[in-house]
């Protein structure tokens, strides 16, 4: 099977493979009109009939550090998780186990975490409440009523905002982990009861000192999930 080691030169095709979670922000704001470019550039992105059934809540200055300390005292109170719906598998298999161990352990190891040192792994993953400095992140919701087509054109929009963020020179991290905690960010953005949590996205400029930042993800061969039929 042919592959593309190199991609061509090509704006978009860079927007994409630059793309990687960042896990270490600068602190300097985002100018209000390249946020509105980027979530009217994002909201381009395909749904059924058009419906375009996403909500973004924009969070910066005082109500992000309100938050932000809200949801790590509940991180540090053992605060149970009660994401509204189910994220991962309720059984691991392989292979997927081993991918998201080999993320974890490629994480921890940039990091200098030995294995077994669950007080260093506690403080990395509380790090996911401060939104990894990030000065902007963004909480998309879903009407409660959608069905799974609406999930899949949310799935959309958030890869459009992903990848706009880099064409303006900004970078994100998607996290789950950020809703784990719904009543206390329904509470502070007042966010109605008859939307779910679907995921926040730290947003911001990288911080390219940060140890964090120089994970490189790996991606499986075509071989493993493509099938070509002639």
């Amino acid at each position: 099977m042919d592959t593309i080691e190199q991609p061509p030169q090509n704006t978009a095709l860079e927007a994409i493979t630059s793309r990687k979670s960042i896990r270490g922000f600068l602190p300097d704001a985002i100018p209000t009109p390249l946020l509105h470019t980027l979530l009217q550039t994002a909201s381009r992105a395909p749904s059924g009939s058009n419906i375009q059934p996403w909500k973004v809540h924009v969070v910066s200055g005082q109500a992000r550090n309100a938050l932000s300390a809200a949801l790590l005292d509940a991180f540090h109170a053992n605060t149970p998780n009660q994401c509204e719906y189910q994220y991962y598998p309720k059984e691991w298999r392989e292979p997927y186990l081993a991918r998201r161990r080999e993320n974890g352990w490629s994480l921890y190891n940039i990091l200098g975490i030995q294995k077994g040192d669950k007080a260093a792994m506690q403080r990395q993953h509380a790090r996911n409440f401060e939104f990894f400095d990030a000065p902007v992140v963004l909480f998309v919701t879903l009407d409660n009523d959608m069905e799974q087509g609406s999930w899949l054109d949310t799935g959309m929009f958030i890869q459009n905002i992903m990848i706009a963020a880099r064409a303006l020179g900004l970078h994100t991290c998607p996290q789950v982990a950020l809703v784990n905690y719904p009543a206390i960010v329904k509470q502070h953005l007042s966010i109605p009861a008859e939307q779910t949590l679907v995921c926040g996205i730290s947003l911001g400029y990288e911080d390219t000192s940060n140890p964090a930042n120089k994970l490189q993800t790996t991606r499986v061969p075509l071989e493993e999930f493509v099938t070509f039929h002639e």
